[in-house]
């Protein structure tokens, strides 16, 4: 099955032979500039359950909690610390100036497990341009991590950067959201290949009038740097750029290769009317695979009549169409830390009851960002916050903590094993805005409560 499009590259998505997927990959977009015209060096075969160790070409660097702390934090201060797995870059790297969204897969071998996250950053050259990154470890705690594009299908580092064509949705700042392993029935190629679902932000901005009813900073996409916020005439100067969801396909989970959506831009889809409660933006397109020919899509919007960041759903048969069914959770209660709504959803369907989890970015009144859990039976409706308390918040009371001043962008991860355990990788705020990734884990098989990593138990 084949679509084709007028724009200038062409799709191909259900290739009827191997070769035809193949050539796709090696002549779509496959560089992180996503040229079409550019040459690549792209291995096209994947080893998910390779017992060999990766040979990383682009100068990888270990990027654990100790190591990589950066000036603003002491690391003879392991409370400064508490939690933190990936830190900024380097200097002059391409993840300088911020990163965050962390997209986390777990890979088990006969011999091994091999870590892959997906995020997105940016550099202090270029703090309003956001692209997509992949960092590899043997645990889920220690990263290796690249300063500069991908080469081979062996390096970490920058993977895809935003599209260059004028008409398209994603041309300001690139994040990612979920990263599905398709097998090959799905894509009728011989070895699986990865579905990056991300948020794509072009300049097009979008009207909101009623600003001054808000006690918090409404902009798309945020912002946390201090240096990086422009003053107005009444203080900050709020942006709130148009976003998209988007979808771009790879056999090795570093050459990206882009599939055009229905929407003229190449999205997947576009916002609501200005009577919709998502007519704003679409932003963090978590999708989950509940069964054959049935796939949701987890997104997020402002809600303007309600004054309130809401989730939404849409349902797909093939990954690629998708027909939104509405928003299925709002604000929390009032004076609860997500009274102005929830964003960033995380949906994982638990291996041992079958039930679907939420973890979700809650925003307090004040504009404080928290991590709440929310429990449905079926994933589509009836979505039941665990009380309305946090499952993980920031620590406020570290002067110098690296996540203090909010926390955001929750992924969960299941692991195996006897015990009901699992690892909330997520988004941290600290002191003049410096972001990094953090791990917090389950207090064994209880899922309300998370703790920050500290350290192997011995």
């Amino acid at each position: 099955m084949a679509f084709q499009t007028q724009k200038p590259n062409l799709l191909v998505v259900y290739a009827p032979r191997v070769n035809n997927l193949l050539s796709f990959l090696t002549h779509c977009s496959t560089k992180p500039d996503t040229n079409t015209n550019n040459e690549t060096d792209q291995d096209s075969t994947i080893e998910h359950n390779s017992n060999s160790k990766s040979n990383q070409g682009n100068a990888p660097s270990s990027s654990n909690s100790d190591e990589a702390l950066g000036a603003s934090l002491s690391p003879s201060n392991s409370s400064s610390s508490r939690g933190l797995v990936l830190d900024l870059g380097s200097t002059n790297s391409w993840d300088s100036g911020e990163i965050g969204s962390p997209v986390v897969k777990r890979f088990l071998g006969d011999d091994e497990e091999r870590w892959y996250m997906w995020y997105h950053g940016n550099s202090g050259e270029k703090p309003g341009s956001d692209s997509v990154g992949l960092a590899i470890s043997s645990n889920g705690i220690h990263w290796e991590r690249g300063n500069g594009p991908v080469r081979t299908s062996n390096d970490v580092g920058l993977v895809m950067n935003c599209g260059k064509d004028w008409w398209a949705f994603d041309t300001l700042s690139i994040r990612p959201s979920e990263v599905a392993i398709m097998s090959s029935n799905k894509v009728r190629a011989s070895s699986a290949v990865y579905w990056l679902y991300y948020t794509g932000y072009s300049s097009e901005k979008m009207n909101f009038l009623d600003y001054d009813s808000l006690e918090f900073n409404l902009e798309n996409p945020e912002r946390f740097q201090v240096g990086n916020l422009l003053s107005g005439e009444n203080g900050l100067k709020r942006k709130i750029n148009k976003s998209l969801p988007g979808l771009a396909i790879s056999q090795d989970g570093r050459h990206w290769a882009r599939i055009e959506g229905e929407h003229h831009s190449g999205a997947l889809f576009d916002v609501g009317s200005d009577e919709d409660w998502d007519s704003l933006f679409i932003a963090a397109p978590q999708v989950v695979f509940h069964g054959n020919g049935d796939l949701r899509m987890y997104y997020h919007s402002f809600d303007v009549e309600k004054g309130e960041f809401g989730i939404g759903i849409a349902r797909s048969r093939d990954g690629i169409k998708w027909v939104k069914l509405g928003k299925i959770m709002g604000g929390g209660i009032r004076g609860s830390f997500d009274e102005f709504g929830v964003k960033n959803a995380c949906v994982a369907r638990n291996k041992k009851d079958g039930k679907y989890l939420m973890a979700y970015e809650g925003v307090g009144a004040d504009g404080s960002s928290s991590i709440g859990l929310a429990v449905s039976t079926g994933g589509l409706k009836g979505w039941r916050r665990f009380q309305d308390n946090t499952m993980l918040k920031a620590e406020v009371e570290a002067e110098d903590g690296w996540d203090n001043k909010g926390i955001g962008s929750p992924y969960l991860v299941q692991m195996d094993g006897d015990s009901d355990e699992w690892r909330l990788y997520y988004r941290g705020i600290g002191n003049g805005g410096r972001t990094g990734i953090g791990l917090a884990v389950s207090e064994g098989s209880d899922v309300r409560k998370f703790t920050r990593w500290t350290g192997f138990s011995v």
